[in-house]
């Protein structure tokens, strides 16, 4: 599978103005119609873990360096942000794009039972190093809870229910396990199912698709473009000019949006785009975007 290009860029913090979402119960069996609130950021039930475990450097994106495992100083006592309503003024745009896809509260919540690692020091380095780990299972979770949402990919819907019930059961171990869970092996199993599912979506879509997987697109013109259908899996987007395109059944999975401006863009039926993608590009009010999404605060 193409590596998300937002792995970490930041935070998405939801304690200061996201609602709060229910966590589902530690043993409840897994569904793959479950809500899918659930595999978005409740950071109001999280110990600011994204604040914390992982690293970032100076840049135009963070204003400071920070090592893993190291609290970012704008973290509170209570595990919100101290600096939220002015990330982006304050040099930490990076921040305002990171989803952990509700990783977080997993963690937090579940796998720690609600011990924070403040209280709880000893807890500490294995909660660093699980959050991680958790961040991609519920990546794939979205993913897979996304493909069976399409009715073109019926034929591999078993297969997807099957990778969806085994990865859920893999969010819910010990902390032990989940820090060896081959998590690269998984992804390969699962992005073999996605791309089946990706194929099948795409071949419904009239016309010759263009293939830019992978592809060098940094600052391309392609305002008005015609991509529905398009394979544009891990393809580099960064300060594209993609206003007025048509991205309908586009497979985006892995694409940088970093900066492209997708202003009047339709993107109402394209698979695999996530929240974070969406909160790296620019866009405005007339951007379509699918109904699991929603119109970043600073468009």
């Amino acid at each position: 599978m193409e590596s998300s290009s937002t792995a970490w860029q930041g935070k998405r913090c939801s304690p200061c103005g996201r609602r709060s979402v229910t966590l589902s119960q530690k043993h409840e069996a897994p569904s793959p119609d479950r809500d899918r609130l659930n595999l978005q950021a409740d950071c109001a039930n999280c110990f600011g873990l994204c604040c914390v475990a992982l690293p970032f450097a100076a840049s135009a994106d963070f204003a400071v360096d920070k090592g893993a495992g190291q609290p970012c100083t704008n973290l509170r006592a209570d595990f919100r942000c101290g600096i939220h309503a002015g990330l982006r003024e304050q040099g930490f745009s990076g921040c305002t794009v990171f989803d952990c896809f509700g990783a977080g509260q997993k963690v937090s919540q579940v796998t720690f039972d609600g011990q924070d690692w403040r209280q709880a020091p000893r807890t500490a380095h294995r909660m660093f190093e699980v959050f991680p780990v958790m961040r991609q299972l519920h990546e794939l979770l979205w993913y897979l809870t996304e493909a069976l949402a399409l009715p073109p990919a019926r034929p591999v819907h078993g297969d997807l229910r099957a990778a969806l019930n085994n990865t859920e059961r893999l969010t819910l171990s010990s902390a032990e396990s989940l820090a060896e869970t081959d998590v690269a092996a998984l992804r390969s199993d699962v992005n073999a199912l996605l791309l089946r599912t990706s194929e099948l979506v795409r071949a419904g879509v009239p016309g010759r698709k263009k293939n830019h997987r992978g592809a060098d697109l940094i600052g391309a013109k392609l305002a008005g473009a015609n991509l529905r259908g398009a394979n544009l899996r891990g393809a580099y987007l960064i300060a594209a000019d993609l206003k007025n395109a048509d991205l309908r059944a586009a497979d985006l999975i892995g694409a940088d949006f970093r900066d492209a401006d997708v202003s009047g863009a339709d993107l109402t039926g394209s698979i695999f785009l996530t929240q974070a993608q969406l909160n790296a590009a620019k866009g405005d009010a007339a951007t379509k975007l699918p109904p699991t999404l929603t119109r970043p605060a600073h468009w």
